[in-house]
């Protein structure tokens, strides 16, 4: 069986105020082969942005079991699963933990594939993750947001 090439995947997410107008931008890269993504919220974190970016990446990848190597200067993402905070919050029903809608649509994601993830430090000048903040942060700016809806509901008080 003739094995499948690496996929590298580089992902940011910003936020403009946290919570504020965020975006998430993503690279995947497979030989000559690329692709961008983007896409912003009205108001949301940052470190949802971070995740989701990751999310949207392993999403577009359409064969099964790919090597995926993840790069993100997201210490909360990539220490969540590299540190096993993850299954901590699985087993606990990801209590009192933010995110979860995100976690778990990620979840599934993961385990389909052989992925791998790297910490970057940000504005580093590694031309892969500053891409992806361009485009983060040109998404955030679009007009006519909608809204996180993950965001907004798991922050709504009870009056």
């Amino acid at each position: 069986m003739e094995q499948k090439a690496t996929i590298y995947l580089y992902t940011d997410g910003a936020a403009s105020g946290n919570p504020g107008p965020g975006g998430w931008g993503a690279v995947l890269v497979c030989g000559d082969l690329r692709k961008e993504m983007s896409g912003g919220f009205a108001l949301t974190t940052n470190n949802r942005m971070e995740l989701l970016a990751v999310i949207k990446g392993l999403e577009a990848i359409k064969w099964p079991r790919a090597r995926v190597e993840v790069y993100s200067d997201s210490s909360y993402v990539v220490n969540a699963v590299e540190q096993k905070w993850l299954d901590k919050w699985v087993a606990t029903g990801f209590k009192k933990k933010k995110n979860a809608d995100l976690w778990l649509r990620f979840l599934p994601l993961y385990r389909q594939h052989d992925v791998h993830f790297h910490w970057l430090k940000g504005h580093a000048g590694h031309p892969e993750n500053e891409r992806c903040d361009s485009l983060a942060v040109a998404a955030y700016g679009q007009p006519g947001l909608e809204a996180d809806e993950g965001y907004v509901n798991d922050n709504t008080l009870e009056l």
